[in-house]
């Protein structure tokens, strides 16, 4: 197991990667100091709760067993009226200001679990144990939680870090290929914005990294966390360098709310997004031509992307409600090359809906 850390003006804490994590859990908390007697809730979908729930209870004594919330799987339930529900759930079990909330799941159970626990009274700790490749590689990492209105993708939320990250391999062995796909397409971001070496691999190793090698997973995760931890330890906040951690989401968001949150994964979205967002790169004539088709091959690999259908106006619509505008200007994050991103304010709606089209081509055959 090896441990990275995340050091930003308000928070540090570690980010343990390796495997069966999850069989040895509760040893593993004594890690992170957690209080004498503190009361310890879990917050997981009932999917992943049927497949490792027997396993993480039996690492705790029977004196100090956790309470189980569930959520149910899918973008429909990353809402307000869950946080609710779940917050009224912990007042009547008796969770108090010293209780521990782990969040047990992907990314939706990390994101609800994190603004419950940044909410809750006023602030609770709480833990991230993503069991999904996109979750650990990204979403886990950084503090960000939140949830989404009907108008956009987490638009509500808070600023709140783990005391830790636990990023188990082996809870990924129970995971469907396409989820696998779609939490590489993160790390290929990773890649691409900040760090080469990281690509390379991605796309030299596509065998063994999709037959989940251990090794070569954990070398994946672990080289995909060092780089947001270094970003997130620079501008914890978003308001600089750490917005290229949103390079192809401004279309790859619009995407998934086009098309109601059901046809793409996450990842898949975003992959979408990255495809639109090198090619203005390429009419900017900002990346070499040798760089972008590496890219593009590379984000194919490791398809095949779904197919999908929306209007360019629909896109352009959803894109507006971006949180990365600022004002009447549209934030983008475009690509210098394998290694280099950059944040641009002067995306013009010429150029989106032309990338626009362009995958909408795509994405239509």
């Amino acid at each position: 197991m090896r441990a990275i850390q995340v050091k930003t003006a308000s928070a540090e804490y570690p980010v343990y990667v390796g495997y069966n994590l999850a069989t040895h859990f509760e040893s593993h908390l004594r890690k992170i100091k957690l209080a004498p007697q503190q009361r310890i809730f879990i917050l997981t979908s009932p999917e992943i709760w049927a497949l490792w729930g027997r396993q993480l209870l039996e690492n705790f004594p029977a004196a100090h067993q956790p309470s189980v919330l569930f959520l149910p799987a899918g973008e429909t339930h990353k809402r307000m009226s869950e946080v609710e529900r779940l917050s009224t759930e912990l007042a009547l079990m008796g969770a108090d200001r010293s209780s521990l909330l782990i969040a047990f799941g992907g990314g939706i159970i990390g994101d609800v679990g994190g603004f419950l626990a940044a909410i809750y009274m006023r602030g609770i700790d709480y833990i991230q144990m993503p069991t999904t490749l996109l979750a650990q590689v990204d979403s886990s990492v950084g503090g960000k939680t939140g949830v989404n209105l009907s108008v956009g993708k987490n638009l509500v939320g808070s600023f709140h870090h783990p005391r830790a990250v636990f990023a188990d391999v082996a809870l990924l062995e129970t995971l469907p290929v396409r989820e696998l796909r779609a939490g590489l397409f993160e790390s290929i971001k990773a890649g691409i914005i900040r760090d080469a070496g990281l690509f390379r691999f991605l796309e030299c190793e596509r065998e063994s990294i999709l037959a989940c090698d251990p090794a070569a997973l954990k070398r994946v995760i672990g080289a995909s966390v060092r780089m947001k931890a270094e970003v997130v330890g620079i501008d914890e906040r978003e308001s600089g360098v750490r917005m290229i951690l949103n390079f192809g989401h401004t279309i790859g968001h619009a995407i998934e709310a086009a098309t109601g949150y059901k046809k793409l994964l996450h990842g898949e979205a975003i992959a979408w997004g990255m495809l639109a967002a090198l090619h203005i790169s390429r009419m900017r004539a900002m990346v070499p031509e040798k760089d972008a088709m590496r890219i593009e091959e590379t984000i194919q690999a490791y398809g095949p992307l779904p197919r999908f259908r929306a209007r360019v106006r629909g896109l352009l619509a959803a894109a507006g409600h971006d949180k990365k505008n600022k004002g009447e200007t549209r934030r983008f994050v475009l690509c210098q090359g394998i290694g280099r991103a950059v944040v641009v304010e002067n995306v013009t709606e010429a150029e989106m809906i032309q990338a626009m089209e362009n995958i909408l081509s795509e994405a239509a055959h």
